[in-house]
This record gives C-alpha cells, structure tokens and sequence, in this order.
C-alpha cells in the first residue's frame, strides 16, 4: 500500500489496500493460501501457527479493510465466515451473565433472534428505535450498544456520535453495524464507535456469490476479544473466500457510487407514483433520516424500501420485473428485490418491498421498474 493512505482517494485505497508492494514476476494479489496446519517446529511462535487460528489471505483481507474503515488511526481487523459471525461475536464475547446489552428493535431480523440466546444466559436486552435515537433512552446500565444505521429494511438513520458518546458516558461499549453503507460511506469508528461490524456478503464484496463477514476496532483489547472468540466457535472464512473478498474490493467506489446514483434516480421515479407510498432512501432531501445521513454518510447506499397497496399487488410487481430478480441479500451490482413481510419478523405492511439497486444503467432500471408497476395496476384492475 502506498505511504500516507489517508490523503489518497478512496478508489485509490479500495484497489491497493492490503496488497504487498509490487515485486518483479509476481502476482498483485497472491492467491488464496489453502493450509490446515503450518510447519511448526520447537516453541510455539506465531504468526501462522495453525489454519482455524490465522491464515495469510485473512491477513491480506483484513489489512485491507482495515484502512478502508479507518484510514487514518491504528485499528484491526477481524474477517469471518458471515455476517452474523461477525456479529455474534461481539455481542456474546462482550456480555456476561447480569449484563445489559441494547439491541435496535427495527434492525436486521436475525441480529434481534439473539435476544433469545442472551437472555437464556442470563443477558438482559433492551429493544428500542433507531428512528429518534429512540435507544439514547434506554442506556441506563447497558454494557453494550449496538446500532445499525441505516437500520435494515427500514432505513431509518441515527445519529452514530450522539449515540455512542451517550453511551460511553454510561460506560457501554458501542457498535456499529455498518453493511448497508460500507466503509466507503460511512466510518463509525470515527464517529465514536468502539467495533464496526458488517457483513462482506453484501455491497463490500458487491456479487452475489460469497458469504463473509468483519469486525474492526481500534482497541486491540477489543479485536483480541473476537478474534478468540472467532477460534473457539471456528466461524472462520475459507481462503477462496477470503481471496475473491479482496479481489472485488478494487471495485468497491466504483460500484456503490454507481449504486447510490441509481438507487436516487430509481426513489426520484417511485416518488412520482401514487400506489407507492412509505418511499425510503437516506440519499431523497425530502426523507426524514436525509438531515442526519448527510452529516454523517459520505454515500448513501444501494437501497430504496418502498410499500405497495397489498401482498397481491406487491406479488404483481415483482413477477413482473424483467432485470431484477427476487432474492433476500442487498448490495450485489444485479439489482434484486424481494416483499420483505414474507420472511416474518419485520414489523412491515404486506405490501412492503426492499430494492437492492444494482449497477445496471439508471435509465433501463427506472424503465423496468415503472413498467412492473404499471402492469401491477393493469393486472389488478
């Protein structure tokens, strides 16, 4: 990586960070190093000791991630499988018994399914908005707090830095799910938070065809504590994912600025049909989280959420759609989209869908979408 990341652009940084220098006759990116146990001779030294442990395509990966999420300060990196590896992680290696964690009661489905799992040991969690930062309100005692912003499916938005300083005065550690903005658009740790957590499956690695998730802190103590918590349960990444993860994030500004172009001039268009209502992205001036998304976001994201009249109609719709397939994830360069209430959990209207925004051009994505809307009305008059 070239000297002084900081002041290079952030195209500049997603294409060089974590490759070695450049040296004659090798690969930019060495390929993924497939090991399940090292050469370990005498005492044990590190710092490749043994593959659930640490590998050198994670090294890569994370380095990598590293200076995206924190260009200018120390900070590391911990990759994983998935997602909710990640996230697992630092919940259950940062709560104990009596402890009280806050969970946002609008974020990700399955990050609130594990309120279950802490409460059966003896955690107690608080539920409350993102909306507001409606959970400054309940961090009376909390040992942690987990945000995520802009909140999934809802994207309601809060104000990271209120929220953590807020917290840290209580004594609570903060952390920051940062999957639908990346690191290109937003940076928690420099708003205060203590982990940016996210999962790689989404726009980080951008296609579709990976699951891997992340955790970043400044405080070694703190990526220590998930790092062994990553080698105790195994939640490791494969080193072909790992490799293909590092791979695609030369693309990273290209694609989410291409993305959050096309998810604005797909929330303009919806914001011209009647049968749509709840219309939702931190990018329109007009949505009530744009205030304070644009203090803090440096890109808004690839999604647009959105209600149509009923279940059946929202099915119209969809089957109707030519360039964009139903699927659950977000952030691919395909733009997908799916009626989120089918899944259950979501406190969401029938007719409420997620439109992941691809970087197909603007026009033929608009195009598409209006005419899956007009033939929903068509088809159901």
């Amino acid at each position: 990586m070239p000297e002084q990341p900081e002041r290079l652009g952030d195209g500049t940084r997603s294409v060089h960070a974590g490759r070695p220098p450049a040296t004659a006759h090798t690969p930019s990116l060495p390929g993924p190093v497939f090991v399940s146990h090292y050469h370990l001779p005498g005492d044990v030294t590190g710092p490749y000791t043994y593959g659930r442990d640490q590998n050198p395509t994670w090294t890569r990966l994370e380095e990598a991630i590293t200076l995206l999420e924190s260009p200018t300060e120390p900070a590391e990196t911990v990759v994983f499988s998935s997602g909710m590896g990640a996230i697992s992680s630092v919940v259950l290696a940062q709560a104990r018994s009596g402890d009280t964690v806050v969970l946002p009661s609008d974020c990700y489905q399955t990050t609130r399914a594990l309120q279950q799992r802490l409460e059966s040991y003896g955690v107690h969690v608080r539920l409350a908005p993102t909306r507001g930062d409606g959970q400054l309100d309940a961090l009376d005692g909390a040992k942690l707090l987990w945000i995520e912003t802009p909140s999934n499916p809802e994207l309601d938005v809060c104000d990271i830095q209120r929220l953590a300083d807020a917290a840290h005065e209580v004594g609570a550690l903060v952390a920051v799910d940062n999957t639908l903005a990346t690191p290109l658009g937003q940076r928690p740790l420099d708003l205060g938070a203590d982990f940016s957590v996210a999962s790689g499956t989404k726009a980080l690695t951008g296609h579709g065809d990976l699951l891997l998730g992340y955790v970043t802190a400044r405080d070694p103590a703190l990526a220590e504590s998930v790092r062994l918590w990553r080698k105790t349960v195994g939640a490791i990444p494969g080193p072909m994912e790992a490799w293909l993860a590092h791979r695609s994030l030369a693309t990273l500004e290209l694609r989410v600025d291409r993305q959050a172009a096309n998810a604005l001039a797909l929330a303009d268009a919806l914001a011209r049909r009647e049968e749509v209502t709840g219309l939702r992205h931190p990018g329109l001036p007009t949505d009530a989280s744009h205030p304070v998304a644009r203090r803090q976001m440096r890109r808004f994201g690839s999604v647009v959420s959105f209600v149509l009249p009923d279940k059946a109609h929202a099915e119209r719709f969809l089957g109707a759609l030519r360039l964009t397939g139903e699927a659950t994830s977000f952030g691919s360069v395909l733009s997908t989209a799916e009626r989120r209430a089918r899944w259950g959990g979501d406190a969401v209207p029938e007719g409420f869908i997620r439109f992941s925004v691809g970087i197909e051009n603007p026009d033929d994505i608009v195009a598409d979408v209006v005419a899956a809307l007009d033939t929903a009305l068509q088809n159901g008059a």
